[in-house]
């Protein structure tokens, strides 16, 4: 069962309009953080109450982002463009220097290096995601050998059904001596 349409209009009980504000300024920032981490969006939200209270979300540095905005939509003055532009890239190379080095220690971490540093949540995640990776690969290895073992025995029967003389002559030789093993092997 759905919600009703709700009419927006100013809510006029204090308490009933605070509550609302709350919760929607919660599943605000909320969208905003999701839409930020799913679609690597550079997101900042900027909330002021009706007290005056300012709530604020940002993905990246929020005067970064400010900046960026402002050169985006012409506010920035010209000679504030080219310093706003240089501490938008400044921001940006020291944002993607610590995700650089963030992965160069975590991939340490993978290869077992550098473990000393990681506490007991780390270290047991660590080694979930090493466990999830082997169980990837052993499935990955074991379809690659099925898939070889179906066309090689695709390739068998193919030589066995449209026979040139000469592999039939090979086979003949070889089918008596194939057989033994198969009876071998099927008593043991």
């Amino acid at each position: 069962m759905g919600r009703g349409k709700v009419v927006l209009k100013r809510i006029e009980n204090p308490t009933n309009r605070q509550v609302t504000f709350s919760k929607r300024r919660t599943g605000l920032l909320k969208k905003a953080f999701e839409l930020s981490v799913l679609c690597e969006a550079e997101v900042a939200i900027l909330i002021f109450s009706p007290s005056g209270k300012a709530y604020q979300f940002s993905s990246h540095d929020i005067n970064r982002t400010i900046t960026r905005y402002k050169i985006e939509v012409g506010i920035a003055k010209s000679d504030e463009q080219g310093m706003a532009s240089a501490e938008v890239w400044r921001n940006e190379i020291e944002d993607l220097s610590r995700t650089i080095e963030a992965l160069e220690a975590k991939e340490k971490h993978l290869g077992g290096e550098n473990l000393s540093v990681l506490g007991m949540k780390e270290l047991k995640q660590l080694e979930r995601q090493l466990r999830v990776g082997v169980e990837r690969i052993r499935s990955k290895k074991h379809k690659d050998l099925q898939e070889e073992n179906a066309n090689l025995q695709k390739k068998l029967h193919e030589l066995h059904e449209a026979p040139v003389p000469q592999v039939q002559s090979f086979w003949n030789q070889m089918q008596p001596g194939l057989n033994e093993k198969a009876v071998r092997h099927e008593e043991s």
